[in-house]
């Protein structure tokens, strides 16, 4: 009797990931970064949603498709604000709670992720560029392998 096995590959996605640290509100981080690096972030139809069984997270993001090179962009916000509502004594209570896409790194404000082939050298001239932005604090290159949460970047 003969034995066939199937492997499945899994698919490592080709991608550079920046962590900006800012201030700003997305669609003004999304201004700027379309001027200064000549592309044209959009906002998204439909934010990246998770679900839990008692929470619900709402990610801003922005992408933008550079079909001349191939290379899709994204701005990702790290952080989302979740309302919950408890009923106590006939009174409805609302809390906020701040959740993180990358638990990790918490003091990321927004990544950029840029899918597609590339060198080093194309990833450190962005991130010299996103830091020429006055009302950035820094931006860096982030390890994407490091990541333990590197999941919820993949879409």
């Amino acid at each position: 009797m003969q034995i066939h096995s199937l492997s499945l590959d899994v698919f490592d996605e080709d991608y550079s990931l920046i962590g900006i640290h800012t201030t700003l509100e997305d669609y003004k981080l999304a201004y700027l970064l379309n001027k200064k690096l000549g592309i044209k972030l959009c906002k998204c139809k439909d934010d990246l949603k998770f679900e839990e069984i008692s929470n619900k997270a709402s990610f801003s993001i922005f992408d933008y498709l550079d079909k001349e090179y191939d290379y899709e962009w994204f701005l990702i916000a790290n952080s989302a604000k979740i309302e919950t509502q408890t009923k106590s004594n006939e009174l409805l209570l609302t809390s906020e709670l701040k959740t993180y896409l990358i638990s990790e790194k918490k003091k990321v404000d927004f990544f950029i992720k840029i899918s597609g082939t590339f060198n080093d050298n194309f990833t450190d001239e962005i991130i010299a560029k996103i830091k020429e932005i006055n009302t950035i604090i820094t931006s860096y290159s982030i390890d994407k392998n490091s990541l333990k949460s590197k999941d919820f970047l993949t879409f």
